[in-house]
């Protein structure tokens, strides 16, 4: 395929996060992205400077796709919480090979600052202020993205829950319990659950 005379960030970035969904955040080169595209490799560098430029690009099309405008006033806080959650969680959650650059490059991101911008209005409005809301935003961001990634690369429907199930019940009878009961739990339970237990703790 001939070579585009100028290529779009947005074009970059595509091609990059079409390389990390098909081999994985490990398989992100400079090399993969130039043949995704259709050029050679120096070909690449005209538009960017490493891997890391990239990275860059590939964080700022996911998160930039995070809807992040404020949800409906006539609703609880929690329930605006729950929503802004829900957002950030189903657009990174389609391409969980990235939430690794999402930790990394989160700060250069439009998208994940307008979605915290979003998250502390709400809880401002809720009473949470001061240091308190600076724990509580972080508490979110932490624990959508660790759901995320514990969803998509260890989910309790995994292999990891079954070999915890037949540890010796002696020696890990509560480990052996719960993973028999995590049998049974899906993805939309465990978040919503423990976002839930997470907004209880905030009692705003």
């Amino acid at each position: 395929m001939p070579r585009p005379r100028s290529l779009t960030q947005e074009q970059l970035a595509s091609a990059a996060l079409a390389v990390i969904d098909r081999a994985g955040l490990e398989g992100l080169s400079m090399r993969a992205v130039a043949q995704e595209l259709g050029m050679s490799t120096m070909g690449l560098y005209r538009y960017v400077d490493d891997r890391e430029e990239l990275e860059r690009l590939v964080v700022e099309l996911v998160l930039g796709a995070v809807d992040t405008e404020p949800p409906d006033r006539d609703t609880s806080w929690r329930e605006r919480i729950e929503v802004m959650a829900r957002r950030l969680r189903d657009t990174v959650g389609a391409h969980p090979a990235v939430v690794p650059l999402t930790i990394t490059h989160r700060h250069r991101s439009l998208g994940v600052l307008r979605w915290s911008e979003t998250v502390l209005g709400v809880l401002t409005e809720a009473g949470v202020e001061g240091e308190r809301r600076v724990v509580a935003l972080r508490g979110l961001l932490g624990y959508v993205i660790g759901a995320i990634q514990l969803e998509h690369l260890g989910a309790l429907s995994g292999p990891g829950t079954m070999a915890i199930s037949q540890l010796p019940p002696a020696d890990f009878p509560h480990m052996t319990e719960t993973a028999r009961h995590a049998q049974n739990v899906g993805p939309d339970q465990e978040f919503l659950g423990g976002l839930t237990m997470l907004l209880d703790g905030l009692g705003a």
